[in-house]
């Protein structure tokens, strides 16, 4: 199958180059790498009592990974003792000069002297212990040799160490030949680039590392699914993790979690083909080294494909191929009742529920999936179905109480099973229905907590489990809600951490593109800038077809091409209402009341509010039942009865001024403002005065909303209203500096074309 590197490695499973798995019921063998190992073991227990605290704990913090991990070059070995305790990086290293350049008599006297450490009343090292378990593998490895396989490992070792003095040679050679500038410039280059420079010895360290153990196998494995799961970023990327995965089924073809292992990370790059070839390997593994009938007895077989055509299902379902992933569940429905498996069908149920989802919204199979979930003591299972029925009637339109209600019980069920994953995906759920129901202010407490919640847990040594999809979608909210306050500096931070976190090849990155391309093209529309809008509306396309279509129309409304955005508005509205997509469907109704008000077609707009309205109190969607008040505010403004848009603005105003977005709050004060002097003009001189006071007063308000969105064109429209109001109050001063900002604009700006009180936001 493959040779192996004997100049640096000797394997007692491997017989004319070929693995030969569990040969001599030995599960490690020793090598270069670990008879240095060996020598940092032996100096520690030497040194005893000479090592500081401090000293001690770093090195027991590093044996660990060294024992667990793959080989690694000496010099790399030498620089980590180093950083916890130098002087005994220097009596390995002489050790290992002594061994190397003596004979190979001083290495079996070295492997005789290990054994001392387990004797006497009160031994160096306890037999059981981590480091007593690897010192007696290694022992057990190296007495099972025959003496050329001896000789062979004491020829590695010398290769192994004249390897590392050769490049310490050339590196105080370069040192000596380099002045003192060229010196501080590459230590400035080094430091600089620090984190690449480890990402590339690690991904050498491995690819350099040869046939590893079983257990060293297993640790890779473990470790990369891990990071995988909790944190991709610290997973190696997915070609060099393909690569050693390759390298390790060369060498251990057996291992049938290697090719699970595969299946995720193909899923990463979303390669059908390979995730595919590597689940249906996954599972044929199993069968064929007995795995699972070991440890389910008669029933492993028919279990190995049960869940092989549930998790097929599953793949396909993932990538859209629901036909496919409806025949595959059927065939694990069936296996799973011929073997009456009860915990199968549960999941094959959750599954089933999913795809018929995508044909019609039915709570039925959901309820009674959840009921038997708890029923058979699956209490992940019946959390993620609770959680599914909750966002299943938050679009539906139930109270918020209720949906809390029901959080609630499955945030019990978490905590008494310790389901951390589950808390955070019920807190990033809380955080969404608050957004879709206008509570920015709870939306933000629960996204607040969540974030609490992860800096608090390690999930393992140097990782958090914060790059999960639920943390993704908090900080996206995130953002959003900064950049609706006008705080983008801090919007752009959030998203700069998200970019670090979870770089455009992870699988959660789409969810901040969307939200940056978003906050961006809402900047773009306040600045006035069309045309950057209309360049990302592509990008926003790609992302969700449905938001770059709404996008677009409003780009095209807002450049008066008003026929080309009344189609594509009237396209959208047919498409989410077959959807059910209702808070789109409001949003386009919104959208089409203001087509038809810059084209003077009042009286018509009235109809689709009221539509947009009914939808909006149906769907208990607050927030844009309260703008859609505002519209029809706005419409009874032109239509000529400013008193009683003054009344009905008074129940919309304030969930806006509460939970809105900046910008909504500069239109509502605005409008406040167009309504009270529409209604002054039928009052006494003196009542009037008063009400055009106020109304300048409510523009103020406006218009510190406008600057702090950078919204240039609603500052104009303000900046107009006050030189007029000024004007007429015989304010001469305040009429000509408003006169003279609304010119600076006027200038900077085109002109929309269209009058101004035709125009709400």
């Amino acid at each position: 199958m493959a040779s192996v590197h004997e100049s640096l490695y000797f394997n007692p499973m491997l017989s004319n180059g070929v693995v030969h798995a569990n040969v001599f019921g030995v599960r490690d063998w020793v090598t270069p790498h670990k008879m240095a190992l060996l020598v940092l073991l032996s100096e520690l227990g030497r040194a005893g009592a000479q090592l500081g605290l401090l000293e001690r704990r770093r090195l027991n913090r590093l044996l660990l990974p060294l024992l667990q991990g793959p080989d690694m070059a000496l010099s790399r070995l030498r620089a980590a003792i180093e950083e916890c305790c130098p002087q005994l990086a220097s009596s390995v290293h002489i050790r290992l000069k002594l061994m190397v350049e003596g004979e190979l008599k001083d290495m079996e006297q070295f492997f005789d002297d290990l054994s001392d450490s387990f004797t006497g009343t009160e031994p160096e090292v306890h037999k059981t212990s981590v480091v007593g378990l690897f010192l007696r593998h290694m022992i057990l490895a190296y007495n099972k040799l025959s003496f050329s396989q001896v000789y062979k490992l004491y020829t590695a070792l010398q290769q192994y160490f004249q390897r590392d003095e050769k490049k310490s040679g050339a590196d105080e050679s370069d040192m000596e030949l380099t002045n003192p500038e060229e010196l501080d410039g590459k230590m400035e280059k080094e430091e600089l680039d620090g984190p690449l420079r480890a990402f590339l010895t690690r991904e050498e360290e491995i690819s350099c590392s040869g046939p590893l153990s079983q257990k060293q196998a297993e640790y890779f494995l473990s470790q990369q699914a891990s990071l995988l799961k909790n944190d991709e970023t610290k997973a190696l990327t997915p070609a060099s993790l393909q690569k050693e995965l390759n390298n390790l089924l060369k060498f251990n073809p057996d291992i049938a979690e290697a090719h699970y292992l595969s299946y995720l990370n193909s899923l990463r790059v979303k390669d059908v083909f390979s995730s595919t070839h590597s689940l249906l390997h996954y599972f044929d593994r199993l069968i064929l080294t007995g795995a699972e009938s070991k440890s389910n007895g008669d029933e492993g077989y028919g279990r190995s494909l049960r869940y092989a055509a549930l998790n097929l299902a599953a793949l396909h379902c993932r990538f859209g191929h629901y036909q496919q992933a409806e025949l595959a569940l059927q065939e694990a429905i069936r296996i799973a009742q011929e073997s009456n498996d009860h915990v199968c069908l549960q999941h094959c149920l959750s599954w089933l529920y999913i795809l018929e989802q995508k044909i019609f919204d039915s709570c039925v199979l959901l309820e009674h999936s959840v009921n038997k979930s708890l029923h058979f003591g699956l209490p992940y299972l019946a959390s993620l179905g609770i959680q599914s029925l909750v966002q299943q009637r938050a679009f539906a339109g139930k109270a918020a109480n209720k949906l809390m209600d029901a959080l609630k019980d499955s945030d019990l069920l978490h905590w008494k099973h310790s389901l951390s994953e589950l808390i955070d995906i019920s807190t990033a759920q809380k955080t969404a229905i608050w957004r879709l129901y206008g509570r920015s202010t709870m939306a933000l407490q629960q996204a607040q907590t969540l974030l609490s919640m992860n800096s608090l847990e390690a999930v393992n040594v140097g990782v958090q489990q914060n790059n999960t999809e639920s943390f993704a979608v908090v900080l996206c909210h995130l953002a959003e809600l900064h950049a609706e306050q006008g705080y983008f500096a801090a919007a752009a931070e959030i998203l700069k951490h998200l970019k670090e976190r979870f770089p455009p090849n992870s699988q959660h990155a789409q969810l901040w593109m969307l939200f940056d391309q978003k906050i961006q093209f809402e900047r773009a529309m306040n600045d006035g800038r069309y045309h950057v809008a209309d360049s990302l509306v592509a990008g926003i396309t790609a992302l969700n077809s449905i938001e770059g279509v709404y996008r677009k129309a409003i780009v095209l409304k807002a450049q008066n091409q008003m026929s080309e955005a009344h189609k594509l508005l009237q396209k959208l509205l047919i498409h989410c209402q077959k959807t059910k997509n209702t808070e789109m469907v409001i949003r386009v109704l919104l959208s089409i009341a203001e087509l038809y008000w810059r084209s003077s077609c009042h009286t018509i707009a009235l109809p689709v509010l009221l539509q947009a309205l009914a939808l909006a109190r149906e769907y208990s969607l607050q927030y844009l039942a309260s703008e859609t008040v505002l519209n029809l505010a706005f419409s009874q403004l032109i239509l000529g009865i400013p008193e009683q848009a003054l009344n009905i603005l008074h129940m919309a105003i304030e969930p806006i001024l509460a939970h809105g977005a900046v910008l909504d709050k500069g239109c509502a004060m605005f409008l406040v403002a167009k309504c009270q002097v529409a209604s002054a003009a039928s009052y006494s001189p003196q009542k009037k005065t008063e009400a055009l006071e106020s109304a300048i007063l409510n523009l103020n308000e406006a218009k510190t909303y406008f600057a702090k969105v950078d919204c240039k064109e609603q500052l104009r429209d303000v900046l107009y209203f006050q030189a007029r109001l000024f004007h007429t109050l015989g304010k001469t001063q305040e009429r000509n500096k408003c006169a003279m900002l609304f010119r600076q604009l006027h200038q900077e700006l085109p002109a929309h074309g269209v009058p101004l009180i035709n125009s709400f936001k």
